[in-house]
């Protein structure tokens, strides 16, 4: 009897720290996402300065070309969670001009049966065309060629901060 006790408390509580593990995980990982998106950001401020104020072009799944020289040591553009990958977004605004974002998507290109998004309250209904991102200029969205009220989490840099 004292042994089943005994396995039934160890099995509690290896429970409560699996839980826990599983938690602190979730949150490293959006700090990490949070993280790694202000240094692009700061990478794309220095890219301006160095070219006379432009900002680079938009790139389809990626970071783009000039930019690695302003980030540091990391696995660019693989983004924090698992399959996850960085996208540099600009599209017109009509009334405010081009925006500028960083997006982290979660889909392979073309390969919406492939998407692995991230187990949190804000991605329940991500889609392929959603993403968490990083506003840098103007009204930043989930994406490009959706409406502004399509599923998407911005993480940084948004009206609401």
């Amino acid at each position: 009897m004292e042994v089943l006790i005994a396995m039934s408390l160890i099995a509690l509580l290896s429970t409560f720290v699996l839980f826990r593990i599983i938690d602190n995980y979730k949150k490293a990982t959006l700090v990490r996402g949070k993280a790694e998106l202000s240094q692009i950001a700061s990478a794309a401020q220095q890219f301006i300065i160095d070219n006379n104020g432009a900002l680079p072009g938009d790139v389809n799944r990626g970071l783009p070309s000039g930019i690695e020289t302003y980030l540091g040591e990391g696995s660019w553009p693989e983004g924090p969670w698992p399959g996850s990958v960085y996208d540099w977004d600009v599209f017109p605004d009509k009334a405010e001009g081009p925006n500028y974002q960083v997006s982290i998507r979660f889909c392979p290109l073309s390969m919406p049966a492939l998407c692995r998004f991230p187990d949190e309250p804000w991605a329940a209904n991500f889609d392929y065309h959603s993403s968490a991102y990083l506003c840098i200029q103007g009204q930043c969205k989930a994406h490009p060629n959706q409406p502004a009220d399509h599923p998407g989490y911005c993480l940084i840099g948004c009206q609401n901060d």
